[in-house]
């Protein structure tokens, strides 16, 4: 982790930002050609959570209505305007329910999103592989599939684990952002050393069964652990490059470099907070800032004082271009065959200057054609990168399922750590 940069280096970083040219007419026509030949299939929208705690209606499919505009960043219209072609429609749960299991949850989360997908038969089509999304779009449908946030809703089960897969998910983030029994998680402490023996096998498992292997908010050593155990390539449905901006839920160099060979994919995401140097630079004086003032006693005088200095320092804006940095240097790293786009609309309250919800992928396909992406890579990046990536996993599946039986293996006998619960110390 670098030191929190001086203060007195925002204004000179905000001074050195040069405006970039606007792509042209032919970058935006180019962006037109591509989305009209490849599903623009996108790794992470946070829907179903958004109807779950929907103002005045929660969990009501109907009443928050995809054909009007949404509070939301994500309607008909919009995902028309963007020319959305295939979705992954995030079945999140939080890692830290305390009033009920955590499968009560995810099951009425599946529930929302095939309700939502059912309520628009003209616009949306349930699928669940490669050749799916293909049908889909070439009728003229956005495919829609589904992904689940974070391994402590299978409670350490493998047979939860299939139930998940036969109702339709079809990749499993290993952690959100606790740190499980099983695999540690980016952003809390690692207690597992990465993955543990069950891990391992949490992952065989999934690969047996055809969901794919999701690395988004893993510790460094999940990723690397799980590309060893993989047999199927893996994906990070929301993340960004670490070296551009040094945030834990990014992938490092290191990581990227490992791609080609497994075959998987880094679906960049729109976070502000992960895409954006000068918001992590921010947070990082701003926490200094409020540590030094809790050392005084009186609390209230520190927050005024803390409330000033925001004032003084309002948090600067990520932009297109900062994204269009991470989907440059994951292709420069990794290779165009391991990059794609994972936006997280609906999941986060802030967003990039310029892409703003969901009609605005075009634009960020027009700047990639104004810094020099031909059309053949543009097609991998919005589509036949991810296309790729599932139906080699659907092939893993398919000799995996002739070669060995469903497995039985439990936590306590692969990690002699009987009587322990999703989420301990």
């Amino acid at each position: 982790m670098r030191f929190p940069i001086s203060l007195l280096l925002l204004p000179c970083a905000a001074a050195a930002v040069v405006a970039q040219p606007a792509p042209s007419a032919r970058d935006r026509a180019v962006a037109q050609r591509v989305l009209t030949a490849v599903p623009l299939i996108d790794g992470h929208n946070d829907l179903p959570w958004a109807i779950r705690n929907a103002k005045g209606a929660p969990r009501d499919v109907d009443a928050y209505d995809l054909r009007r505009p949404t509070p939301g960043h994500t309607d008909l219209a919009r995902l028309a305007t963007g020319r959305v072609g295939g979705q992954f429609w995030s079945v999140y749960i939080p890692g830290n329910i305390k009033d009920s299991g955590f499968a009560r949850v995810q099951l009425e989360q599946i529930d929302i999103a095939r309700r939502v997908i059912a309520k628009y038969p003209e616009r949306l089509r349930f699928v669940t592989t490669a050749a799916g999304v293909r049908s889909a779009f070439a009728a003229g449908r956005i495919g829609s599939l589904m992904g689940m946030e974070g391994g402590h809703a299978i409670e350490n089960s493998l047979g939860a684990l299939r139930a998940y897969y036969d109702a339709g998910v079809r990749y499993m983030t290993l952690t959100h952002n606790q740190t499980l029994d099983w695999a540690d998680a980016a952003t809390d402490s690692a207690r597992r050393g990465g993955l543990t023996p069950f891990g391992r096998e949490v992952v065989r498992e999934m690969n047996r069964l055809g969901m794919l292997v999701d690395l988004s908010h893993v510790a460094p050593s999940v990723m690397s652990q799980a590309l060893d155990a993989t047999e199927a390539p893996v994906i990070f449905s929301h993340s960004s490059a670490r070296a551009i901006a040094d945030h834990p839920r990014n992938v490092p160099d290191s990581i990227l470099a490992r791609l080609p060979k497994n075959g998987g994919v880094v679906m960049v995401t729109f976070v502000p907070g992960f895409v954006s140097p000068s918001i992590i630079a921010w947070n990082r004086q701003r926490a200094a800032k409020a540590a030094d003032l809790r050392k005084g006693a009186d609390t209230a005088a520190a927050r005024r004082e803390l409330d000033a200095w925001i004032a003084a320092n309002p948090t600067p804006k990520a932009t297109l271009a900062d994204v269009a940095n991470h989907v440059d240097h994951i292709r420069k790293v990794a290779g165009v065959d391991h990059v794609g786009l994972g936006g997280d609309f609906d999941g986060i309250d802030t967003v990039v200057e310029g892409l703003e919800d969901v009609s605005t992928y075009p634009a960020l396909i027009a700047e990639l054609s104004r810094r020099g992406w031909s059309e053949a890579d543009l097609r991998k990046l919005v589509g036949e990168n991810i296309l790729r990536v599932m139906a080699s996993a659907e092939r893993v599946s398919e000799r995996l399922r002739r070669e060995r039986k469903p497995s039985t293996a439990t936590i306590e006998q692969l990690d002699r750590a009987p009587g322990r619960t999703t989420g301990s110390p």
